[in-house]
């Protein structure tokens, strides 16, 4: 039994079990200033004229080449839709990025994996040349970042680097790259643009190994590019599909294994904002290896995908990158038409036109939670239970919106669908609507709607009947397995 109780002295309290939980009704002092570009993408850069992306160290550059020519490897069972390993780009490539939506913050990597340093300040002044176009200016479409490299703690297992490769050699190589980067991209102490650094695919979390500590024990930060840096990103995934092994759904969607994977990073976190720099996941999604079947294409990765989003914004993590690719299993979209299966790489019987895929949903609820405002500030509501979880929205000071979310998961056979009920009380009593993404099971790959509606349309736009409940607070509401509410007071 969950309740929330609305108290006159301007709090409320939930209960689970029994146990009395309060939450403001005005902002709480730790509330966090949520970006409404929370949940953003991370994307290959390998088929650029269909997405745009980060694989950095894949990518050459040649006057003579318009937009991209990539090399891929054979597709496989476990990886459908391979990365290209190499990739040869000119400047109609970055140019193509006028063709985003209006007002898109861009981030792009620049290649140090290859150790050419002309090629990297070969694809900066391109890059620098798309974004100073008036093409560019005219949508307000920015450059935020430069980042350079893609997760170099792993260049001494791939090849790129020698097994002895340490992270103070990254540190001096960084340096190197940057001073010729940032001036051939006009990054400077007064120029919006700025540089990301680190990017690692783990971390050690201390002073040694390869971690935001240790960069910062070497100096990084004191030398004059290092001064550039606003962010540090880093890579993480809840688990690997690279060598076939998969998950199971529920162990991606429990409550305590978000929060473990998650806060696993706070003293990465502390120390990056302890120095006054930004700190987002840049590359970020469920399985690594482009998803698990069965899971990361899932109803249930939705539910993940939200809780998993919105509570990185409680302990300091200011966006989530979500990693998109053509294929992968853990797409929210898939931008173009598909010929083989993205669960084992089979023909399918007919092409499959774009379409989005079950973690869409959770964007589509964070951007509502959010809002446009760009003020609102949430709190993670003290639920003790191991499948609900919730946040708390305010704007203006006041609470406006929460998210529940039911993490258990429900399949076809387990019988009866467990639900939780929820009690409000509040001294006036008032009605609040209430939202609701619908799911058969957890492992359904379609069928889903948000409020009534779904996006899983030709043009991906919402279709069917926009549907809400208009409940009074004295009665609560039920929250079923595998589900999530949006409630809004305003």
């Amino acid at each position: 039994m969950v309740s929330l109780i609305f108290l006159p002295l301007l709090t409320l309290a939930a209960k689970v079990s029994g146990l009395d939980i309060p939450i403001s009704v005005i902002v709480p002092r730790h509330a966090v200033e949520v970006s409404p570009s929370l949940l953003s993408f991370s994307i290959e850069q390998d088929r650029w004229t269909d997405w745009v992306g980060t694989t950095v160290d894949h990518t050459d550059f040649a006057e003579n080449v318009e937009f991209s020519q990539a090399i891929f490897p054979a597709p496989s069972s476990t990886v459908p839709y391979p990365e290209a390993t190499n990739i040869t780009v000119g400047n109609g490539y970055y140019e193509t990025a006028k063709f985003l939506p209006p007002g898109t913050h861009v981030v792009w990597g620049v290649n140090l994996g290859q150790n050419n340093v002309t090629a990297a300040v070969l694809e900066a002044t391109s890059i620098k040349r798309a974004f100073d176009s008036d093409s560019f200016v005219q949508s307000g479409i920015v450059l935020d970042a430069i980042e350079i490299g893609n997760e170099p703690d792993l260049y001494m297992n791939n090849g790129l680097r020698p097994r002895s490769y340490t992270s103070s050699q990254y540190t001096d190589e960084w340096t190197t790259f940057a001073a010729q980067v940032a001036d051939a991209a006009g990054v400077t102490n007064s120029s919006h643009t700025k540089f990301w650094g680190a990017g690692f695919a783990g971390s050690s979390h201390t002073n040694s190994g390869f971690s935001p500590q240790a960069i910062f024990s070497e100096g990084i930060l004191d030398t004059a590019p290092g001064s550039l840096i606003s962010t540090i990103s880093q890579h993480r995934y809840s688990g690997s599909f690279c060598t076939g092994s998969g998950g199971l759904l529920q162990d991606l969607m429990t409550k305590a294994t978000i929060r473990g994977n998650l806060t696993i990073f706070t003293p990465d976190i502390s120390a990056s904002r302890g120095l006054g720099l930004d700190y987002v996941l840049g590359e970020t999604n469920s399985y690594s290896c482009h998803g698990a079947p069965g899971v990361s294409n899932t109803a249930g990765a939705a539910l993940w995908t939200l809780d998993y989003a919105l509570f990185a914004s409680q302990i300091g993590i200011s966006r989530v990158f979500f990693h998109q690719g053509i294929g992968f299993k853990y797409n929210l979209v898939q931008p173009v038409t598909l010929t083989r299966s993205i669960l084992n790489g089979s023909a399918l019987p007919e092409p499959l036109a774009p379409h989005v895929q079950p973690q869409y949903y959770a964007a589509i609820i964070i951007a509502e939670a959010v809002g446009k405002k760009g003020a609102t500030r949430a709190v993670e509501l003290d639920i003790d239970d191991p499948r609900i979880s919730g946040y708390a929205f305010y704007d203006s000071l006041e609470l406006t919106r929460v998210v529940l979310i039911n993490s258990e998961a429900y399949f076809s056979g387990d019988g009866e669908r467990p639900k939780t009920h929820i009690n409000f009380q509040f001294p006036a009593n008032r009605r609040v609507e209430v939202k609701r993404l619908n799911v058969g099971f957890a492992d359904d790959d379609s069928g889903i709607t948000w409020g009534g509606q779904s996006y899983e349309s030709e043009s991906g736009r919402p279709s069917g009947s926009f549907q809400t409940e208009s409940i009074w607070l004295e009665n609560g509401v039920d929250i079923s397995a595998t589900e999530a509410i949006l409630l809004c007071f305003s």
